[in-house]
């Protein structure tokens, strides 16, 4: 089990993943970010698993990085940081995620947050890249997925004044699909994994890829893939199933064929 994570199966189709150093706020050490990559990646392979919600605590989602840990690495250090590689395996998590975040969400915590697909945020929650007050940037993805998320004078604003913005801001700009009160985020969060869950595996996993693939290709490229990811699922038992269940008027029974 691992020493920094609390898991959760109770819910049919969902692991609820949660951050646990409240020590330090949920500072993201490497042994965190180890102990997270490799739990998805357990889930990944996990069939019983359909989505993920990850959280935090009720004060901090995640603070940052831990400074501690990273005053002791210099510039060498910094470039074999075992801290990408985890990096790298929680960006390839294909599964739908969804983030519950109550509190900070700052630096590292923030772009934790935005390699999930829909963040559920508590109307206390603070998102921010405060890195550039250390004399550094975000190196976790914080420049290139913000600007995709808020648009690019939201990120400038963000990242070079270090300045966080609250709950509300951050879903006027798009980064936050819903705000919660703190005590029903994470409630709220698993609702919408069960949602997801319940509908046809391969359709939510191309239907995600596909939506990313917006994110980072051309129009003409994006709707080439689109249309391929929409053939294939029509010869799939889930897209027969779903549109028997429809004419019949009841629960499609969906199995990831």
């Amino acid at each position: 089990m691992p020493d920094t994570l609390l898991l959760d199966n109770s819910h049919a189709g969902i692991c609820l993943v949660t951050l646990h150093r409240p020590e330090v706020l949920n500072a993201l050490n490497t042994r965190l970010l180890g102990e997270l990559a490799a739990e998805l990646e357990r889930l990944e392979r996990d069939d019983s698993c359909r989505a993920v919600v990850l959280t935090g605590s009720r004060k901090a989602f995640a603070a940052g990085a831990d400074i501690n840990e990273m005053a002791e690495r210099d510039a060498v250090g910094i470039l074999n940081d075992p801290r990408v590689a985890c990096w790298q395996q929680i960006s390839r998590f294909s599964k739908p995620l969804v983030a519950a975040v109550n509190g900070f969400a700052l630096g590292g915590g923030c772009e934790l947050a935005m390699h999930a697909d829909i963040i559920v945020a508590g109307v206390d929650a603070r998102f921010g890249q405060p890195e550039i007050n250390l004399g550094i940037m975000p190196g976790a993805g914080g420049t290139q997925r913000l600007l995709r998320a808020v648009g690019k004078s939201m990120a400038m604003q963000m990242v070079l004044t270090g300045e966080p913005i609250d709950a509300r801001t951050a879903q006027q700009v798009g980064l936050v699909s819903e705000i919660t009160q703190p005590e029903f985020t994470v409630e709220r969060a698993v609702q919408i994994a069960q949602a997801i869950a319940r509908k046809a595996p391969l359709a939510v996993r191309l239907a995600k890829e596909s939506l990313l693939k917006a994110m980072d290709t051309d129009l003409a490229s994006g709707l080439r893939f689109e249309r391929h990811a929409f053939t294939v699922l029509a010869a799939t038992d889930d897209r027969r199933e779903g549109i028997s269940a429809f004419r019949e008027k009841r629960a499609p029974v969906f199995t990831g064929r």
